[in-house]
């Protein structure tokens, strides 16, 4: 169940990574609540996952997923470049999350 938990935390992350482009500076209100509210939920659903993961996978995770999330919705909504090499790069990162995952704890 901490891997569930770890993995909405994750889409959390991305929530508000790419919730900050929509606040244009935190002057528009929609957007920021949204964008405070998923970095409340993305903080507490990891706090509650590294009860019973370890500290250092979890965290790898989490910012992983943030990460690759935030890449690919940059590219689908604000039209980034989604060049080879940066899709090789998300790929790496993916790997390292499910090495990780699999391999890097026994915490289930």
């Amino acid at each position: 169940m901490a891997w569930v938990i770890l993995f909405i935390a994750g889409l959390c992350e991305v929530g508000w990574a790419v919730g900050l482009k929509y606040t244009d500076g935190f002057t528009r209100l929609a957007p920021t609540i949204f964008t405070g509210v998923t970095l409340v939920a993305s903080m507490a659903l990891l706090g509650i996952a590294v009860k019973s993961l370890p500290l250092g996978t979890a965290y790898a995770v989490w910012t992983g997923i943030g990460a690759v999330g935030t890449v690919i919705l940059g590219i689908v909504l604000f039209k980034e470049p989604a060049t080879a090499m940066r899709l090789v790069c998300v790929g790496l990162i993916v790997s390292g999350i499910l090495g990780l995952k699999f391999f890097g704890s026994s915490g289930h």
